[in-house]
C-alpha cells in the first residue's frame, strides 16, 4: 500500500486506538495525562510518516527508479515535522508548494504541528509534560486536516 491508501490506513488504526483509549481508560487524571503523552507521540509519527509518504508518492508517479530509490533514502531520514522542516521538505519539490504552505501552515495548523512536534521531543527526552487527552485530540483533528491538505496539494 501507498500513497494516500497508506496515509488512510494509518489514521484508521490511530482513529481506532484514540476511540479504545477514550471508551476503556477510567476517569483517573493521572493515568489520561499518561495516555495523552503517548497520543503526543503517536500524533507526531503519523504526521511525519503521513509527510514522508506523500513525497514518495509524487516521486514514485513523476520519477525514474533510481532518482525513487534516491528520494527514498533520504525522506526515510527525515525527523521533526515540525512546520518549517514540512515547507523546506516539500517546497524544494515544487516552489508553488512552498507558497501554498507558507499560507496554510499558520495560526492553528502551525500552532498543533509544532506543539505536538515539540512535545514529542520533550517527552522522548524524559522531561514531563502537562498535556490532556483533550488537547491531543484538539492537536490530531488538525494534523488531519494538514495532511489532507498537503496530500490534496502534491497528489492531485
Amino acid at each position: 500500500m501507498t500513497g494516500r491508501a497508506e496515509i488512510e490506513s494509518q489514521k484508521k488504526r490511530l482513529d481506532a486506538t484514540f476511540e479504545r483509549a477514550r471508551s476503556s481508560i477510567p476517569d483517573d487524571a493521572e493515568l489520561l495525562s499518561d495516555f495523552a503523552r503517548y497520543f503526543c507521540v503517536l500524533v507526531a509519527g503519523f504526521l511525519e510518516q503521513a509527510v514522508i509518504e506523500i513525497a514518495l508518492e509524487h516521486v514514485r508517479t513523476h520519477s525514474h527508479i533510481s532518482v525513487q530509490r534516491h528520494i527514498d533514502a533520504r525522506l526515510r531520514k527525515f525527523t521533526s515535522a515540525n512546520t518549517q522542516n514540512i515547507i523546506e521538505l516539500l517546497g524544494s519539490f515544487d516552489a508553488d508548494w512552498r507558497l501554498d504552505l507558507e499560507g496554510y501552515l499558520v495560526d492553528e495548523h502551525k500552532d498543533a504541528i509544532n506543539s505536538v512536534v515539540s512535545l514529542r521531543h520533550t517527552i522522548a527526552h524524559g522531561r514531563y509534560v502537562g498535556v490532556t487527552m483533550a488537547g491531543v485530540r484538539n492537536y490530531y483533528d488538525r494534523v488531519k486536516s494538514v495532511i489532507d491538505h498537503v496530500a490534496d496539494l502534491c497528489l492531485p
